[in-house]
């Protein structure tokens, strides 16, 4: 009797949750999935989700309706290498969290504790269309290993670490040459023997010849967490695929500029590539073969890719976002087809970095990160209309615009003198 009751309440009671509705009416919808690009799109969003992506959809009574007027809309745009959260102001020390130089930690290094979710580089990223990234270590004292990264999602409030240990990183070339010995086979074998020994690594017995944190790192790696070598030249990322046949290992090759040069053995290794594809200027010795079209040979080879915006490590925090979009224009001026640049930006680093069950895509159940551009988002003058973070629409302010606004206008006296 009394559930009766309860269940009769209940049809009584208004629907609930109509308030989190949103649709996004004709739009120019590039779903990043199978059903490829959607003219005069609505998309549905509940409780955060995606619910549909259709063309001109009907819109259900009570949701908040965002005419988008023939704009393009994306997923949330993905970095899938910054430093964002780790840091501030690269000549500033104390806001510098992405290496660690004078410790024993090697392998077991990870970032996520340093995370600051109050940076004020992350709303820039935001309102430039970034809703997710990977925030990855730089290179450290203990050679070849660098440390483990995370994915971070650009929330407006509390934690932006999404997944910790999403990966774990080490660096093979020149810049690190010298902490390792001088020899690019040093590097090498430092690494296989580090996993050799980690899979040997038993605790609670002595004299073991790695430590109890970088053997258990490393094992992590051996179980199929991700493991992204840095490196440049076509011998040492021919050295990265045979080193994954070796010890079975998932792996991805970041830099790459020499990448083309071994395309079709990429291919068929399944190994992915992170690759800006603004280098095309030899930097160092490993980079000879750089240049523009690396992107659009690795495409047509049928690697997967992702893509940033170094600038001598100046766009890991600074301008991830844009950045990233004009490289990626870049890419595409060089040859590399449109959707598959945009894919590089949102469903590719999904896939590499694990998250593409619930990211990438514009498809039904996919979390709702959404952007509505004001043009082309190749195009460096072109910038977000509206960006939603799960559903919610997030504010375009940022510490430039309001010094923007605070200054803009003319006064007597500066701000400082004003009550």
């Amino acid at each position: 009797m009394i559930r009766v009751t309860l269940l009769s309440l209940a049809v009584l009671l208004p629907a609930p949750a109509f308030a989190q509705d949103l649709a996004i009416t004709h739009a120019e919808a590039w779903t990043m999935s199978g059903a490829g690009k959607i003219s005069d799109a609505t998309v549905l969003v509940h409780d955060g989700r995606i619910v549909s992506v259709t063309p001109s959809g009907a819109v259900p009574a009570g949701a908040t309706v965002i005419d988008a007027g023939g704009r393009m809309v994306t997923p949330g745009l993905m970095n899938a290498a910054t430093q964002l959260g780790l840091v501030e102001t690269g000549s500033a020390d104390e806001t510098n969290d992405k290496s660690s130089s004078n410790t024993t930690l090697g392998a077991s290094f990870d970032i996520q504790y340093a995370l600051n979710a109050n940076s004020v580089l992350l709303p820039v990223a935001r309102a430039d269309g970034l809703t997710r990234a990977v925030s990855y270590p730089a290179a450290a004292g203990t050679a070849p290993f660098m440390g483990q990264a995370a994915t971070i999602h650009l929330t407006e409030t509390g934690d932006i670490l999404e997944r910790p240990q999403a990966a774990m990183y080490v660096q093979i070339g020149s810049a690190t040459l010298s902490a390792a010995g001088g020899s690019r086979s040093a590097q090498w074998q430092l690494l296989r023997n580090a996993l050799i020994e980690a899979g040997r690594y038993k605790p609670g017995q002595p004299d073991q010849p790695i430590s109890r944190l970088d053997a258990e790192a490393l094992q992590k790696v051996l179980k199929g967490q991700l493991l992204v070598i840095v490196t440049q030249r076509e011998s040492d990322i021919r050295q990265t695929i045979a080193l994954a046949k070796d010890f079975k290992l998932r792996v991805a090759v970041m830099g790459a500029d020499e990448a083309w040069r071994c395309a079709d053995a990429l291919a068929a290794a399944r190994i992915p590539v992170i690759l800006d594809p603004m280098d095309n200027l030899p930097i160092s010795f490993d980079q000879i073969g750089a240049r523009l079209d690396n992107a659009a040979i690795l495409g047509k080879a049928g690697v997967q890719m992702a893509f940033y915006a170094s600038g001598n490590t100046i766009y890991l925090s600074y301008d991830a976002g844009e950045a990233m979009r004009e490289v990626a224009g870049l890419a595409v001026a060089n040859g590399l087809p449109y959707e598959d640049a945009l894919a590089a930006m949102t469903r590719n680093p999904a896939a590499i970095f694990g998250l593409n069950d619930h990211y990438g895509t514009l498809a039904k159940d996919q979390e709702a990160d959404l952007v509505i551009w004001d043009g082309d988002p190749l195009e460096p003058g072109t910038y977000p209309w509206k960006v939603f973070v799960l559903g919610h629409e997030a504010s375009l302010e940022t510490r430039q615009t309001l010094l923007r606004d605070r200054y803009a206008k003319p006064s007597a006296l500066p701000p400082v003198y004003q009550k």
